[in-house]
């Protein structure tokens, strides 16, 4: 198998995307060619942001959660019940 010649800009790409995930270019590289650069940048960003907001806003517990997402579905339960009855 030939070795992966990258242009220097797609080297400075894979060197930043590494950087910022935390990971060693040769690992970054093996996200990269399965999953393209695109994909693994917005991964990265999501991913940070995410952290950024747990520590903003602190996590929630499974619990909680849980408890938060069966509000919501009880909610909209509500709602189709009341129109179906209008």
């Amino acid at each position: 198998m030939r070795p992966f010649a990258l242009s220097h800009a797609q080297q400075r790409r894979l060197e930043k995307l590494s950087r910022d995930a935390g990971r060693s270019p040769a690992e970054t590289f093996g996200y990269v060619l399965r999953d393209g650069f695109e994909f693994c940048e917005w991964e990265v960003r999501e991913s940070l942001a995410a952290d950024y907001d747990v520590k903003k806003h602190g996590a929630a517990s499974d619990d909680e959660a849980r408890r938060r997402a069966r509000q919501v579905i009880d909610a909209a339960h509500a709602r189709r019940r009341s129109r179906k009855a209008a």
